[in-house]
């Protein structure tokens, strides 16, 4: 761009007047196709060649003729406006298959286990030229890093929802017990008292080691032993294996596919809250082409499975 042009002096709609009157040869039929009074035209006209110095149009008969300077520069002109219509104004609609961006997409530390291989696997199969970056996020930074890694949507539990952002339900989750068939000792059920009495493990986003459960225990007159927490579920499940502990777990993560540990599932036998996962996304990606298909896919993916 040459820094000595003023172009705050330049207005782009003479280009617009030069392609009407190019056209139509004649300033009241330009003005008539263009909405705007003759005199606005005239005065369009007269601003066309104070800037490209040249009087470009001239009375012959009933027409205004174009001069040679116009006939050179009328294709430049139709270029500019037609390229400004199809690549500035136009927005091409989202292809999948031609897709070659990133799909950025935040997952709970639960949402990420369960569900990271079969996003990819889908979005790769729709979109085969795309990429996946998965964001590891939490109910305390879902809001900055949507912003700093201009997340597409996230998947998890989110229940308290900020405003700038919305959400869409999927399903709900509940929780089961995990542990190792030894310690069940050939039941299929347990009473709170023997719950209470085997030694526990948390899956502990905080590292807490205390929750809720050990409320509704008071509330029995019983207490529990944790002995270990992590925030990582795959390291709560290799404690489990071959030791006399229990932990509660969501039963999506206690049923996954690909173990042979020998652990299995009981129902809690005290109440366990469930929990909605959903996605959400920054309400300013709610129209956002890429986002709608993403969404639906996922929905779909998600609700299916």
């Amino acid at each position: 761009m040459k820094e000595d042009i003023q172009w705050r002096n330049i207005d782009l709609n003479l280009l617009v007047t030069f392609s009407y009157l190019y056209r139509y040869r004649s300033v009241s039929l330009a003005a008539e196709k263009s909405f705007v009074s003759q005199s606005a035209m005239s005065h369009s006209l007269s601003r066309l060649r104070l800037l490209l110095d040249d009087s470009l149009f001239e009375r012959k008969g009933h027409k205004m003729e174009p001069t040679e300077h116009a006939h050179q520069v009328a294709p430049v002109v139709h270029h500019l406006l037609d390229s400004i219509a199809k690549e500035l104004l136009t927005k091409s609609s989202f292809q999948p298959d031609s897709y070659t961006g990133v799909c950025r997409i935040g997952l709970t530390d639960y949402a990420e286990f369960i569900f990271a291989p079969k996003i990819y696997d889908h979005i790769r199969q729709c979109a085969p030229e795309a990429q996946i970056s998965f964001v590891n996020v939490n109910r305390s930074n879902y809001v900055g890093l949507s912003e700093s890694d201009k997340l597409d949507v996230i998947i998890g539990s989110i229940p308290i929802l900020d405003d700038n952002f919305t959400s869409e339900y999927l399903y709900t989750e509940r929780h089961v017990c995990l542990c190792d068939k030894r310690v069940l000792k050939g039941k299929d059920t347990l009473s709170v008292q023997q719950f209470a009495d085997i030694e526990h493990a948390l899956v502990s986003p905080d590292g807490s080691l205390k929750t809720q459960v050990d409320q509704k225990l008071i509330e029995h007159g019983l207490r529990r032993k944790v002995t270990v927490a992590s925030r990582n579920f795959l390291t709560i499940r290799k404690l489990l294996k071959q030791r006399e502990l229990i932990a509660i777990v969501p039963e999506k993560m206690a049923l996954a596919e690909g173990f042979s540990d020998n652990l299995v599932t009981v129902k809690p036998p005290i109440s366990v809250a469930d929990f909605d996962i959903a996605m959400v996304w920054h309400t300013s990606r709610t129209n956002d082409e890429k986002g709608i298909w993403l969404r639906a896919l996922l929905s779909e993916l998600i609700t299916t499975a």
